[in-house]
């Protein structure tokens, strides 16, 4: 009898301790995972800091031609102190969809209104920096989109699941475009 009770003791042991071995591979595992999509964002964060540290260069490079176009400035710094304000990602995102549109307009502005101005080199540097940063936006972006895609689907697979729910994680929001992304902007050539 004592053997029986013995074996009976040593084998619920044995499956409380691989089930606490299970959820601290699992923690560990989510831990890491819910760590590199805060990377991935931080590094989108470090993209758009970077775009939003040129534009003043951009800005005061084309203010003395653009007196009249005062409201444009006004916009994009507003929009530049805005994002350097925000301090979720959601406040990110809309602060960065300003930053865009303010951009766009100036961008124009310059090009059809200003065209001396746009062959300074200063001011085409700029530009050019300012695109190759827009690009680095679009691949952090898709870094983060499939990081926390990755997170996600190992939230809500079975059974780490379980242990996902009782350890208390979450899903993480993924990115989502301004609703203005999905209209077709009008290009003119004239």
């Amino acid at each position: 009898m004592k053997k029986r009770g013995t074996g009976i003791v040593v084998g619920i042991a044995v499956i409380v301790l691989a089930i606490g071995v299970y959820f601290i591979a699992t923690y560990n595992s989510l831990v890491s995972a819910e760590n590199n999509v805060d990377a991935k964002w931080s590094q989108v964060e470090n993209v758009m800091q970077r775009r939003a540290d040129l534009i003043p260069n951009l800005v005061n490079s084309v203010k003395g031609s653009m007196q009249h176009e005062e409201a444009i400035v006004k916009e994009i710094t507003d929009a530049r102190k805005a994002y350097n304000n925000a301090n979720t990602p959601a406040e990110k995102n809309a602060a960065n969809e300003q930053i865009n549109q303010g951009l766009g307009t100036m961008v124009n502005v310059i090009q059809e209104d200003y065209p001396t101005l746009a062959s300074n080199e200063n001011v085409k540097t700029l530009m050019v920096q300012l695109e190759g940063t827009e690009n680095r936006i679009s691949v952090e972006r898709k870094n983060y989109i499939e990081q926390v895609n990755e997170y996600n689907q190992s939230l809500v697979r079975f059974p780490k699941n379980l242990a996902a729910k009782v350890l208390g994680f979450e899903k993480k929001a993924n990115f989502e475009a301004d609703d203005t992304a999905k209209e077709v902007p009008a290009v003119s050539f004239e």
